[in-house]
């Protein structure tokens, strides 16, 4: 029997036994938040495919990342090579370049959930497939682009109640401030190589500023005395940085400046920033982003797009909300069951159940020709609140038996009045009018 790849998990309809991620029921709702706070902000949604060309993913992510070095899943098909895509910001730029969406006017504001991809060992929020949801606004250098960011990415944690978390921020300055750090780095580390592990000796002759992520105890102490990134910063990336703390303290959302922080894709430049939960333990990043001005030019543009955007991994969402003991809204329910009582009720409640679902109810029936006891078993299962019940002596008079599962309780409802009564029953008893105008 064949089984799930490791790094990688089946989501499942609600109550099944033995699942090891929420049911699908707990996933709609987060997706159903984001998009709803997304949508509050303005932003629209885009959806770029699974599978990219690897040169777009290098380029843009950094050829001396981990991800590219190690983490991405690739192959070849003839002379083209691609990769299941391990984040989305490269993708979407590629995305708004080659469809020329500056030319709808204004700043473009995109957010996308979707899966992503790393070639990683799996363990506890981390897996080989996992889930982001993220937002990129493209064309905007002004720094109240960065803070709206922020609070954007913030707003959608409180949503779910999220409020103990830790929001870390940076300058990565230009990337001639950069390049001045990473030789200060090197220069401050080579000492001290013979102590570091192989992961980051590594670093600090490829990629310097990673070494700023370490979690090793004693490569944290020598952390203590390296030069900070925000000595090598211009003068107009601080300006940038200073404004982005000034509308971050006029929407009252608290920041700790924490100058080791980085982030571990290229494409980033100016402000960055990571949002965390003691709840998730040594790795307690819920989300991240910053500014990448510089990826579109990495990609082919003629020019520099500036740009700003956050990640965020719905697995460790979830983990999160776990702890904080989150209570997902209960499982959706049908609202009316249908049980037949013989082959020509059977025809009727099929076509019937049709016309409720047309009239925009949920509306089950049974599928196995069983009795009427296993019928009622299956409807209680459902969650149902109503059973119709239709057999010879119902379809003579013209007249459904609903019962009210819940209390046992059963009425008479002719067939012509049928949909209008359940309609009423799902607003809580009011006309099924009033629930249209509640809508409107």
């Amino acid at each position: 029997m064949f089984q799930n790849i490791p790094g990688t998990f089946d989501v499942l309809p609600a109550g099944t036994e033995g699942a090891s991620m929420p049911a699908s029921p707990a996933w709609q709702h987060i997706e159903d938040v984001v998009r709803k706070v997304m949508r509050r902000y303005g932003f629209e949604e885009i959806r770029t495919p699974a599978l990219e060309p690897t040169a777009l993913v290098a380029r843009g992510i950094g050829q001396a990342t981990d991800i590219v070095q190690k983490e991405m899943f690739t192959f070849e098909q003839g002379d083209a090579g691609y990769v299941l895509r391990p984040e989305v910001t490269a993708p979407v730029m590629r995305a708004y370049l080659q469809h020329h969406l500056g030319q709808r006017g204004g700043v473009q504001k995109l957010f996308y959930v979707g899966p992503c991809f790393r070639a990683e060992k799996p363990q506890k929020g981390r897996f080989r497939q996992f889930h982001q949801f993220g937002s990129e606004t493209i064309g905007a250098a002004d720094a109240r682009a960065d803070a709206e960011t922020v609070a954007l990415m913030a707003d959608v944690y409180r949503e779910f109640g999220l409020r103990q978390t830790r929001l870390r921020l940076n300058s990565l300055g230009s990337p001639p401030d950069r390049k001045r750090y990473r030789q200060a780095l090197t220069d401050y580390f080579a000492p001290y190589e013979n102590e570091l592990s192989e992961t980051s000796r590594r670093r600090l002759r490829q990629n310097p500023l990673r070494l700023l992520d370490t979690k090793i105890e004693h490569e944290q102490r020598l952390l203590e005395d390296a030069p900070r990134l925000l000595d090598f910063v211009d003068d107009g990336s601080r300006a940038h940085y200073d404004e982005v703390k000034g509308w971050l303290d006029h929407l009252e959302i608290p920041f700790e400046e924490d100058p080791l922080l980085v982030r571990g894709l290229d494409y980033y430049t100016r402000t960055a920033f990571e949002l965390e939960s003691g709840a998730l333990g040594a790795q307690s990043a819920l989300a991240g982003g910053g500014r990448y001005d510089l990826l579109a030019e990495a990609l082919g543009a003629d020019e520099p797009v500036p740009a700003v955007g956050f990640a965020a991994g719905i697995e460790r969402l979830f983990l999160a909300l776990e702890a904080a003991g989150y209570d997902f809204p209960p499982d959706p329910a049908a609202d009316v069951f249908l049980a037949a009582i013989g082959e020509e009720a059977e025809r009727f409640v099929f076509e019937k159940a049709r016309a409720l679902r047309r009239a925009g109810l949920s509306a089950e029936t049974d599928l196995m020709g069983r009795s009427l006891k296993a019928q009622m078993r299956e409807a209680n299962r459902s969650g149902a609140p109503h059973a119709v019940i239709i057999g010879g002596n119902e379809l003579e008079a013209g007249r459904a038996s609903v019962k009210h599962m819940a209390t046992g309780e059963q009425t008479e409802v002719a067939f012509d009045g049928l949909t209008a009564f359940l309609l009423e029953q799902r607003a809580g008893g009011q006309p099924a009018e009033a629930e249209a105008a509640q809508d409107t």
